[in-house]
């Protein structure tokens, strides 16, 4: 969240501000509850996950699942530049099918000069 000890130190005043110097205590220590208890929650699911999921819970990448790194101007252009992608594959998926026929059909009239194939373009 970016919080550093400037911006800690204005929260801390405002709230002594607004508290009070009685109540601030009281309130310090709930919000210390609340942090340990989200804590305790949140291991206790990662516990549970792990349990469930056995030995491949160790093999999921978790960072790439992070919901921070998604832009949706990234989405989107990956997404267009996908299928353009998959335009140019299906093309030269096409182009080499074409070509194995040629070739097959090239090998098929020309019969073989004493059964040795020979190959004018390697020499």
């Amino acid at each position: 969240m970016g919080l550093n000890f400037e911006k800690i130190l204005v929260i801390l005043v405002i709230a002594l501000f607004l508290l009070g110097p009685e109540r601030l205590p009281e309130y310090a220590r709930k919000f210390g509850e609340l942090v340990r208890n989200l804590k305790r929650m949140a291991d206790g699911a990662k516990d549970r996950l792990k349990d469930e999921m056995g030995p491949e819970f160790d093999e999921v990448d978790w960072r790439q699942l992070d919901p921070r790194q998604y832009d949706p101007r990234r989405i989107i252009r990956d997404a267009l530049v996908e299928d353009e992608r998959e335009a140019h594959a299906a093309a030269r998926r096409a182009r080499v099918s074409e070509a194995a026929e040629r070739r097959a059909a090239a090998a098929a009239a020309v019969p073989p000069a004493g059964g040795v194939y020979f190959d004018e373009e390697a020499t």
